[in-house]
Formats: structure tokens, sequence, C-alpha cells
């Protein structure tokens, strides 16, 4: 009975954020909790192991599992060695294997090793030797390597931005797993690199530009798609990448790769997000009388934030608006006064700026209303999400959520969890770039895309990059592109 070992191991840093990601912000589980949680959730692990129940002479051995919280900061490095020790130390006991599928993101980062998913894969090629197939499945923010490449046999890639097939991709990887051991198939890879970071509303893949194009590299072949990069995670590797994989055709992967990825560099201008002034954002959702969704991305958790921002916050109270308005804010030392007060207490805070210097913190006074322990499942795929004990404080017409810890923001899944509807509120501050439309825009007279300052903001010339390879659109004046495909293969097993 083939032998297939099973983890994960899953984190979105944001070079910018000041913040190190530590150990303590993964929830990890071992052994049969690892295949316990992931059946009742649509991850891709359950997706996967979906697939792998539907072949019975399949043994599943579960390894290990990290799942960041929520996105962080560069990861610290002697927390970044436990992790990776652990993770390697599953594939070490899990004796003889015939498969493996890794759950990955690809934008992990910790202060010295800028490639965490292809050291995984390489180190683990170590353990097992190069005949054991290894599929992996990526998020499309995730930054593409040489490594990667080099030690998978075949790779998965999310089709969807936002995120919604989460359980299909994983689906996908099973399959070329299964179709591996069967040698049915014999992939060979194409990757183009693109200098290009883009970030925008021409990113959604169900309206936007970017849709065709990622649904033409899926067709292609076997497996494929388009990685965008977090432009966050400022490593050497971070840029644009078409990814082609066919069964043993390398030529029209190749053809396919190379036309894909100059549609995608002539649509590089348009793929930039127009962003609004923080003033006259405000003033907009002051003047009219529909229901107004503020997009704060620069501070938005599930890319890397830190979730502190309070710009947007000063701005609605020096403007002296009155409409009502809810908004998250990551502030601990301001959740702890609240709890000691309690709920129906006034308290006056400092608000902001804990985290992250570019923010002072700015005063507010308010009523606590709710407070809670901050377990909150996730309304988009069910996961269990951690924002830390949270406090509802309300100031005037403007109503905080404020958490010990940074959670994604990119469903209402905080808001509902302590009491508070989006949809009843005149203005909603949304710190993620884009969600679905039925959580905040649907039935909104206005969505503003903030030009507020941040540790994710899509005025990408603002954040400093250092480290990414040069000169990269839109960085750079005067980028040049001419596509070059590179090829891999593993060859027959």
């Amino acid at each position: 009975m083939p032998r297939i070992l099973v983890s994960e191991c899953k984190q979105e840093v944001s070079s910018f954020n000041p913040v190190l990601a530590r150990y303590s912000d993964f929830l990890i589980d071992r052994g049969p909790a690892v295949t316990a949680y992931h059946r009742h959730v649509r991850s891709e692990m359950g997706g996967a192991l979906h697939v792998f129940d539907q072949n019975p002479d399949l043994e599943i051995v579960p390894g290990y599992s990290a799942r960041g919280i929520t996105s962080s900061g560069t990861m610290a490095n002697a927390d970044f060695a436990r992790l990776a020790d652990e993770f390697l130390d599953a594939v070490r006991t899990a004796g003889p294997l015939d498969g493996i599928y890794f759950s990955l993101h690809g934008a992990l980062a910790s202060e010295d090793e800028f490639d965490p998913e292809g050291y995984f894969l390489q180190e683990t090629r170590k353990i097992v030797g190069e005949r054991i197939p290894i599929v992996v499945s990526l998020d499309l923010h995730g930054i593409l390597t040489d490594r990667i490449l080099q030690h998978s046999d075949a790779v998965a890639v999310y089709h969807t931005n936002p995120h919604v097939d989460f359980y299909q991709t994983g689906e996908r990887a099973a399959r070329l797993l299964v179709q591996l051991l069967a040698n049915e198939i014999r992939p060979v890879a194409v990757r183009v690199r693109i200098p290009a970071l883009v970030r925008g509303y021409e990113c959604i893949t169900e309206t936007g530009l970017y849709g065709p194009m990622v649904r033409r590299a899926a067709q292609a072949g076997i497996s494929g798609g388009i990685f965008i990069g977090n432009p966050f995670t400022d490593v050497p590797d971070l840029c644009s990448n078409v990814f082609i994989t066919t069964d043993n055709d390398e030529a029209l992967a190749v053809r396919e790769g190379l036309a894909v990825a100059r549609d995608f560099w002539n649509a590089r201008a348009q793929m930039q997000q127009p962003l609004t002034g923080l003033v006259e954002s405000v003033r907009l959702a002051a003047s009219l009388t529909g229901r107004v969704v503020l997009v704060d991305a620069a501070d938005a958790t599930s890319s890397g934030a830190p979730g502190d921002s309070n710009a947007i916050l000063r701005a609605l109270i020096e403007s002296g608006c009155r409409r009502t308005s809810l908004i998250p804010i990551v502030d601990q030392p301001a959740v702890d006064t609240a709890f000691r007060a309690g709920v129906g207490a006034e308290v006056t805070v400092p608000l902001g700026g804990t985290l992250d210097p570019r923010f002072t913190p700015v005063r507010v006074t308010g009523k606590v209303r709710l407070l809670s322990d901050g377990h909150v499942v996730s309304e988009s795929h069910g996961e269990a999400w951690y924002a830390g004990p949270t406090a509802v404080l309300q100031s005037g017409s403007i109503t905080l959520v404020v958490t010990s810890r940074p959670i994604s923001l990119y469903d209402r899944s905080l808001f509902l969890a302590n009491g508070q509807d989006p949809a009843t509120f005149d203005m909603t501050v949304v710190k993620s770039p884009l969600c679905q439309p039925r959580f905040f825009s649907d039935g909104a007279e206005l969505l503003i895309n903030v030009d507020a300052p941040g540790a994710t903001s899509a005025n990408l010339r603002s954040l400093g990059h250092t480290r990414c390879s040069r000169p990269m659109f839109p960085l750079d004046e005067n980028v040049t592109f001419e596509p070059k495909a590179q090829v891999f293969r593993r060859g027959s097993l």
C-alpha cells in the first residue's frame, strides 16, 4: 500500500512590518490531529485528503501542520529554525514513503532565509532521496523560486483572487500526486519571470484583466497559473511568474508560457490600483448618504501588516464626521484597559501605533460595549482564527473593534463574532485589498481605495524595496522585458 506523507506550513509576511513573527504566531498540529482538523475545513489539505480518500489503496501518513494565525512580519531566525526543524522532523520520522504532499504558501521569509519553502523541499530531498514524488500547493501570492521547482515534481497554484479555490487547489495537487504514483504523467514545467509587481482590482480573477490570463495558463497543460507574488515580501526572487506544466510536452509549455507572459506584461500598468488621498477619502465618505467602504489595504493584516494603523480613524475624528463608522484596530494595551474597566465603563485610551512607528497614538474616549476571548470561525472556509482578547469600544459615532493581535480581515468574521454587522454602519474600514463582494461592497454606494501609509500599501514605490531584483515595474522607470522560458524536468520516476 503506497504511503503518502501530508504536511503543511503556511504563512505570508511583509518585510515592511517592523514586528518580527514568532513561533507562537503559528497554530501547530502533529500526527492524526493534522488530518482530523482538515477533514472539516475547506482548505488545500482538506481538498487533497478528499482525493486521497477516494483511493483506498493509499495510506495517509499525517505529518506536521504550522498555520500562521494571520500574515505577519518577517520571521525571527531562531523561531524559523525551530519551525523548520519540526517540519523536517515529521519527514525524518515518517517511515518509508512513496509520495509526499506539502501544502505551502510561498511568501514566508525569515531574517536570513528568503526562500523557506524552497529550503523545506531541498532538505526533504536530502532525507527521502530523488525518486519519491513530491507535489506542493502554493498561493498565487507566493514567491516561485528555482529551489521549489528543482525539488518538487509538480506544483498546483490558486486560480482565484480573492481566493475561493483553496479546496480545489488541494484536490488538483492530490490528483497530480496520484498520477505520478501510477506513472501516468511525466511533468515538464516552464516558468517565465516577469519584472512586474501588480496590485489592484484588475487582479480580481472573476472580473479583471488577470483572470483570462490565469485561465489560459491553467488550461494549457496538467497544471499552471500566474504567480503575482506578494509585493510586500521583499526577497531576491520577488517578481511575477507565468507557470505551466504539461505532460512531457516542453514545446507546448514554452509556447503558452511565453504568450501568456507577453499578455501579462502588456497589461501591467492597468493592473495597478488607483488610490484616493486620505483627506479626500474622508471628505467623500462624509458627503454621501449611502453606505461607504473605506479600503485601508496599506494595513492589510492578511498581507502582513500589523493592523494598528489609526490613519483613517484620526482623519475621521479631525474631520468632525458624524456618520457612523466601524473600524478594526490592533492595540493590546487598549484592550487590557477595557477588560480592567469592564462592559459599560467609559475609558480613555491612546489608540493605534503600538506596533508600527509610522503611526502616533490618537487619544480616544469611549464606552466598553462588549468584551470577548477573540476566538473566531472564518465565514470564508470555516478555519479557526484567533484575535486574542477583544474589546468593542464606542466613541460617539465611531465603533472600534480592538483586538490584541492581528487577524485576517478579508471577510466579516471578526466583526460578526463581536456583534457588529458592517451593513448597519454608514462607513466600514476594511483592512484588506480584496474581499468577496458579498462581504462588504454589495449594496454600498461607494468603495474608496485610500492612499494611507502602511506596511502593505498599494503605493508600492512608497515602501522602499531593497532586496528584490531591479529594475522592477513599477518601482523603476523604463523597465524592459524580453520573455525567456526556464524549463524544469525531473525525469521519469
